[in-house]
């Protein structure tokens, strides 16, 4: 029966071969239809991925924050020809991703829908913080309005204390920065702040602090690398 594969990519510029296993590698050259995020990017991750030289042979269908609901409905026509590669920017597609609404008209319309093993920043970030990977939530973008990112950071810190719960976030890679600085103004001073950048990449970084200590790195600059930033709230 023709299934949706959901196909990691790469969290950067690392060859795939370093972070995919070789069962999803295999999965590639069986598939002429891909649901792609971004054209130029998953062209250039299958070509790294072995498919160099075969490319123009592809079928490519965008799916984006900008597909309308009536588009997505038209991508269910394409499981009667064969089956579909979904792939996203980085990681794990339909995770923080758009690509999820395309795994729902699949089990809508009784088309299996097969996860296949690759790189997640946010599972990756969780194991190497060191902070509580038994409870945990995600909580995707805080709000880009600095007023209001302030109050949420409050917020998502009462809830962290109140539940030992690790919370976990992403952020728009030039606004890391400014992120961090609202992390650091408005957390306390013993809540453990993780900040992991450039996961799987030669230029990683991890680091795991209180809030006090951070404070003291007056010279240190995320950069628009990509970030997982994740805290967890401690008794004063």
């Amino acid at each position: 029966m023709n299934s949706l594969y959901l196909i990691p990519s790469t969290l950067g510029d690392t060859p795939p071969h370093q972070v995919l296993p070789d069962g999803t590698l295999e999965v590639l050259p069986k598939l002429s239809v891909f649901v792609v995020e971004e054209l130029r990017s998953a062209r250039r991750f299958l070509s790294a991925a072995g498919l160099k030289g075969k490319i123009d042979g592809l079928e490519f269908h965008t799916l984006n924050e900008h597909t309308t609901p009536d588009e997505i409905e038209a991508l269910g026509a394409l499981f009667n020809r064969g089956s579909v590669g979904l792939i996203t920017e980085a990681g794990l597609p339909a995770v923080a991703d758009p690509g999820a609404a395309l795994v729902a008209l699949c089990h809508r319309k009784g088309i299996p829908v097969v996860p296949l093993v690759g790189p997640s920043s946010l599972m990756l970030a969780l194991m190497a913080s060191g902070l509580n990977g038994q409870s945990f939530a995600f909580r995707g973008y805080l709000p880009a309005k600095s007023n209001e990112r302030k109050s949420a950071i409050k917020k998502v810190e009462k809830d962290s204390y109140l539940f030992a719960q690790t919370q976990i976030f992403i952020e728009t890679p030039y606004r890391n920065d400014a992120l961090l600085a609202d992390f650091l103004a408005g957390l306390s001073p013993a809540t453990l702040l993780c900040i992991a950048a450039d996961l799987t990449l030669p230029s990683q970084t991890i680091l795991t602090q209180t809030v006090a200590e951070w404070r003291r790195k007056t010279d240190f600059i995320i950069g628009k690398r990509p970030c997982v930033f994740l805290i967890l709230a401690q008794s004063n």
